[in-house]
């Protein structure tokens, strides 16, 4: 069993950077593939960011691509998402989620294991 915390969101101007941490419980995290989900009003929860167990294989979201960057820190059982030059469209609810894999997942079926989400809110 993995419980995930995320923490980081907030309210920021378009331009800005924020940094996402998500924080596992659990003694096998570094077995862990990693992602980032997000959720905007009104639409479905929608791919942003995977990490493998190893920290060396990573996949975008075409939309982020260039200005997010997902990386783990296994000693601090702990992921981050580091958001740059933020948009509006990035306006979400943002989700980390667990799979015990040693692949890559970009569909939210494929993950077991979910955080409570933190808001991101980027005004213009």
């Amino acid at each position: 069993q993995v419980q995930l915390v995320e923490s980081g969101g907030g309210l920021v101007q378009a331009g800005d950077s924020l940094r996402l941490s998500c924080t596992a419980s659990g003694r096998t995290f570094s077995t862990y593939a990693m992602g980032w989900f997000r959720q905007a009003p009104g639409k479905e929860r929608e791919f942003v960011a995977a990490l493998s167990w190893s920290g060396v294989g990573t996949y975008y979201a075409d939309s982020v691509k260039g200005r997010f960057t997902i990386s783990r820190d296994n000693a601090k059982k702990t992921v981050y998402l580091q958001m740059n030059s933020l948009k509006p469209e990035d306006t979400a609810v943002y989700y980390c989620a667990a799979v015990k894999s040693y692949g890559l997942g970009s569909t939210s079926y494929e993950y077991d294991y979910w955080g409570q989400g933190t808001q991101v809110t980027v005004s213009s």
